[in-house]
């Protein structure tokens, strides 16, 4: 129950944008922490500046070390009561840019603009859900749906490590509030993401000398040609299917019949179905060039996020809270992928609830000050909102 009256959406927004100045601190601090997914060491810099600002606010912070990553943070209410449900914050603080960038690409803040690597994907997210929290504790608010924190350092490649913490919180979660950053200037929530394969395709085949007896060998490039074709006749672009064959490999040298060859796949899709369609063709590729013998790995790392029925009713609850802020909420498709698909497995969830601005592992990476605000108030709402009721509880 809440201990204060629900404040106005105009208060909570006039309250945060009273706090811009803080939030160029923040963004300051974090982004010259630099943090690339590649050197786990680098980590542990960032996740002490932001599980000091989250102690700060009264919040019992467990610091997740990492093996292949930099670790992780879970962080709630040190006065959580186990009776009252949750909803889970989720971000990372790891980011593309390597060691160094900042020489060359500082942090730099320009009127409404703030620059610098990583602020906008996502150093923003997580400076906006310190914000949200900050409010609610101004406003006296004790939310019905408990906020959780949970942020890694794996996120830009792959979540192959913090995946399984991700999925065993997302089940027990009522909600969950991805702080990714939005879908491209016009700042669009991302109800939907495509899911996203990973596939090696390795020939084998039987050298031989190209001029003197060819016939003897048997060509693992030209069993590749075709295993391209075959793959490139899976594209569905009215059904969001996209198969790429981004590079290939082979061969020893002009005058030798090849006797292997690579090739790496990706592949997107919206739907699980779609993608256990894909996946299966591909996995049940057989050569058609004698002599030849293929080897095909991977799979999915993140299954698509769909628009659910649970996750409508999420983005219907956001659209409706917008509207008391005066935003006219849009949403969108990500064709790229986040942790957002995996929880969207287990319960509502909405992407895209962080910075709005542009350039994500781009140069250009900015966010925009007043939108990202504005983005900042629509989450302290949706964290003060209700919890959501099941589909079929609904009369």
């Amino acid at each position: 129950m809440n201990e204060a009256a629900t404040p106005a959406a105009k208060d909570v927004l006039d309250h945060l944008q009273s706090k811009e100045a803080d939030l160029v601190a923040m963004l300051k601090t974090m982004t010259e922490a630099e943090s690339p997914s590649d050197v786990p060491g680098a980590q542990h810099e960032i996740r002490e500046i932001i599980a000091g600002q989250f102690e700060r606010l009264g919040y019992s912070v467990k610091r997740i070390p990492g093996h292949t990553s930099g670790g992780m943070l879970h962080a709630r209410p040190a006065d959580q009561s186990q009776t009252r449900p949750t909803q889970l914050l989720l971000g990372h603080y790891d980011t593309v840019w390597p060691l160094g960038t900042l020489e060359d690409m500082p942090f730099e803040h320009d009127g409404d603009v703030v620059r610098g690597p990583g602020v906008y994907d996502m150093k923003g997210g997580v400076a906006q859900a310190l914000l949200a929290i900050e409010t609610l504790q101004h406003f006296k608010i004790r939310p019905q749906v408990v906020p959780h924190i949970f942020l890694n350092s794996d996120e830009e490649v792959g979540s192959r490590e913090s995946r399984r913490y991700i999925e065993s919180l997302a089940p027990h979660m009522n909600r969950v509030f991805v702080l990714e950053p939005s879908l491209g200037p016009a700042g669009r929530l991302k109800t939907a993401r495509k899911g996203i394969a990973r596939f090696s395709v390795t020939v084998r085949g039987e050298a031989a000398h190209a001029g003197l007896d060819p016939g003897a060998g048997a060509s693992a490039i030209l069993e590749l040609s075709h295993v391209i074709q075959n793959l490139f006749a899976l594209n569905d672009f009215d059904r969001g299917v996209t198969v790429n064959v981004g590079t290939i490999d082979g061969g020893l040298r002009p005058n030798v019949v090849a006797p292997e060859s690579q090739a790496v796949v990706d592949v997107r899709v919206e739907t699980k179905e779609d993608g256990e369609r894909v996946e299966k063709a591909i996995l049940n590729l057989e050569p058609v060039v004698e002599g030849t013998s293929l080897v095909i790995e991977g799979g999915f790392g993140r299954p698509a996020m769909e628009r659910t029925p649970q996750n409508r009713q999420l983005w219907r609850l956001a659209r409706t809270l917008g509207d008391e802020l005066g935003l006219q909420l849009e949403e969108g498709l990500a064709g790229g992928g986040s942790d957002g698909n995996f929880t969207s497995l287990y319960t509502a969830t909405l992407d895209g609830l962080g910075a709005v601005g542009d350039g994500a592992h781009a140069r250009h990476e900015h966010l925009r000050l007043g939108r990202t605000i504005e983005h900042a108030a629509l989450l302290t709402l949706l964290l003060m909102a209700p919890p959501l009721e099941a589909e079929g509880e609904r009369g």
